[in-house]
């Protein structure tokens, strides 16, 4: 079985080359994934909130992995709905909030991570939106450093310009 590092870079090899994604299913049976994934997750201050049962990483061993995997194996593995709540917002509404059970948030990270190596590497540089280490605060450094300023500003309204076309 091979280390989460060394097949997620083989990975981004083969999105840097444009080569197919394979087999991805199969590496959904790999051990060292999950394990990655809960140090990733588990961290969260809302990870300890259970979903629509009282799954929580505190009930997270290496035997419930192996259920995980033995369930994806035999194509057992069937999500579960969120729970739904709803939080304040400052306004005074309330904002509905999907939360997932424990198994199917880890599961979505192991997903996430696969999928995150191969196509990150195929993205552009310039591209900032909901990347890992990239967002607002890259794209303002990237325009602050490397923008020259503006010289010309072009307004114009061409809404009347088809009042006519047939």
């Amino acid at each position: 079985m091979q280390t989460t590092e060394a097949y997620l870079g083989l990975l981004r090899e083969r999105g840097k080359k444009g080569l197919p994604l394979e087999r991805v299913y199969r590496q959904l049976f790999n051990k060292n994934l999950y394990l990655t994934a809960y140090g990733k997750i588990y961290r969260n201050a809302g990870a300890m909130t259970p979903g629509v049962n009282e799954e929580t990483p505190d009930g997270m061993s290496l035997e419930r992995i192996d259920e995980i995997v033995e369930t994806l194996r035999n194509e057992r593995y069937h999500w579960k709905p969120a729970r739904r709540t709803y939080i304040p917002e400052r306004d005074g509404k309330l904002r509905p909030l999907g939360i997932p059970v424990w198994s199917d948030k880890i599961l979505a990270e192991v997903i996430r991570s696969i999928l995150n190596a191969y196509y990150d590497v195929q993205f552009s540089e310039h591209s900032h939106g909901f990347r890992e280490h990239q967002g607002c605060h890259t794209a303002f450094q990237e325009i602050y450093h490397t923008w020259n300023g503006i010289t010309w500003i072009i307004e114009g309204d061409i809404s009347d310009c088809f009042d006519h076309a047939s």
